[in-house]
């Protein structure tokens, strides 16, 4: 057989394969596909610094860059098989079953997946084989070219409209007409109205209030589950003197609460993106748990995502009376985005997201953290994980060139205690206060801005804030790992 014909015999196989898995994924669930599964478990099975050097070099766009990977591999392996295949039809079926058994033993692994989600899998080794072994059959004989080339395009065809068909059926859902209609949710305790000169955006910081579109993401989602709030139910079980079971109507029934809280992710580096601000609508965390009756000796709130993700919340947190956690239903005047957590998720201000931020969250169990472990903690993070003091400079931007009179600008948080102070210090001197915009709440970020006369030539700038608690922010530098990252951010820049 000519290497190019090989070659795509192995192509069109394992193309037949994952339209087929995906087509039936979208019958016994969408992330039963193969490809979505392997994903997955690609990422819990991720070496956490791993992890975090995919989010700091890729950011939001982690997860494709992931997926374009996996897809590259694949042809890799499509291409091999093929090419294998030259003589004997033998190496290409093996190197497909394998690619079966892969598949099968990612979506066994999957918490979200039933056992049925095992027939995708199944389906994409066998039409994988069979599509495979079919192409290499017509190819093997030069005197049934048109035969072959017939093949060849029935295939490209049949699973290109598999994958589009298994796209529309899995998507089905209609999530965003269900968000649609939910309609207002209005606040009986609405937030305080956002004071004038909560910012410094004119001279180079974030807005005070993050756009839902801007608000930065970071989850281990492959694929945004996609639930509809009428068939949202959400378990709250465990150390509880009675078990309750929720609906979307009994939340949006309750008197809901609005909150301008600011969240950080944990995988924030010193100077680092991953934190945003916003106005949340709903019901208070502590409410819910008061009702249901938390028992003695439960010190975790296990919170599990419609994906099967876990965290575990410090119980005594969550019931402080001015903490201000919710299971939160609305974003900025909206229901919560779909890649927010729509239905509903948890908002707990003061602790990095890790531990507190449990997006299409559907069970809370009251226990212990010697009974349970969630996702991260079983990957070496920290248990409590307290957001710390930071603060960022956003202008001058590192390595620019600066004219007359230097701004310079940023942002610091401290959740729940608030900032009190932020400081800077030119070239290693003395450190001068900056001015502070006005606070909000203690939940929330804060600009700071001062004006510098320097000399022409290149000068570092650095910063640092100091807590409501009398807190300042430390000097030594140290990795997100186990629990936030801390350290002075710095730029270096050139006035002219």
């Amino acid at each position: 057989m000519k290497r190019w014909t090989a070659a795509l015999t192995g192509i069109l196989g394992v193309a037949a394969a994952l339209a087929a898995g995906h087509l039936v994924a979208a019958l016994v669930g969408p992330t039963a596909s193969p490809f979505l599964a392997v994903g997955n478990t690609a990422i819990d099975f991720t070496p956490g610094p791993l992890k975090d050097f995919a989010i700091r070099a890729f950011g939001v766009h982690d997860k494709l860059v992931l997926l374009v990977g996996m897809a590259v591999v694949l042809l890799a392996v499509a291409v091999a098989a093929g090419l294998l295949s030259r003589r004997s039809a033998l190496p290409g079926t093996v190197l497909a079953v394998a690619l079966g058994l892969v598949g099968v033993a990612a979506v066994l692994h999957r918490p979200d997946l039933g056992q049925l989600a095992v027939l995708a899998p199944v389906a994409a080794g066998v039409a994988g084989v069979l599509v495979f072994r079919w192409l290499h059959g017509l190819a093997a004989h030069p005197g049934r070219a048109s035969a072959s080339r017939r093949g060849f395009l029935l295939a490209a065809g049949a699973s290109a409209v598999a994958g589009v068909a298994g796209r529309f059926l899995g998507t089905r859902t209609d999530v965003e007409g269900s968000r649609r209609a939910v309609g207002d949710l209005t606040p009986a305790e609405p937030a305080p109205p956002i004071p004038d000169g909560a910012d410094f955006a004119a001279d180079g910081t974030p807005g005070f209030i993050t756009r839902n579109e801007d608000f930065y993401r970071v989850d281990t989602a492959l694929s945004v589950p996609r639930l509809r709030a009428e068939d949202w139910v959400l378990r709250v079980h465990g150390m509880v003197d009675r078990e309750l079971t929720l609906r979307y109507g009994d939340l949006r029934d309750r008197p809901l609460v609005e909150r301008t809280i600011t969240m950080t992710c944990v995988s924030n580096e010193v100077g680092g993106p991953y934190t945003s601000t916003a106005n949340f609508v709903g019901v208070p965390l502590r409410d819910v748990l008061l009702e249901a009756g938390v028992r003695a000796g439960a010190d975790q709130l296990f919170s599990t995502s419609a994906d099967g993700w876990t965290a575990g919340t410090p119980v005594d947190v969550v019931l402080e009376e001015d903490r201000g956690a919710l299971i939160a239903l609305g974003m900025n005047g909206e229901p919560l985005p779909v890649e927010h957590g729509f239905p509903a998720r948890l908002v707990v201000p003061g602790l990095y997201g890790f531990v507190s931020a449990t997006k299409w969250v559907v069970d809370l169990e009251l226990t212990t953290f010697e009974a349970r472990s969630s996702y991260w903690l079983d990957r070496g993070w920290g248990q409590r994980a307290p957001i710390k003091v930071m603060s960022r400079i956003d202008r001058p931007k590192g390595l620019s060139a600066v004219r007359g009179r230097v701004v310079v600008a940023g942002v610091a948080w401290a959740q729940p205690v608030g900032v009190a102070k932020v400081e800077v210090r030119v070239d290693g001197g003395g450190w001068q206060p900056t001015r502070l915009s006005t606070a909000v709440n203690g939940s929330t970020w804060r600009m700071w801005r001062v004006e510098l006369d320097l000399a022409p030539g290149a000068h570092t700038v650095e910063c640092r804030a100091t807590d409501g608690a009398g807190s300042t922010q430390p000097s030594e530098r140290v990795d997100p790992v186990p629990d936030g990252a801390t350290g002075w951010h710095s730029i270096f820049f050139t006035v002219e």
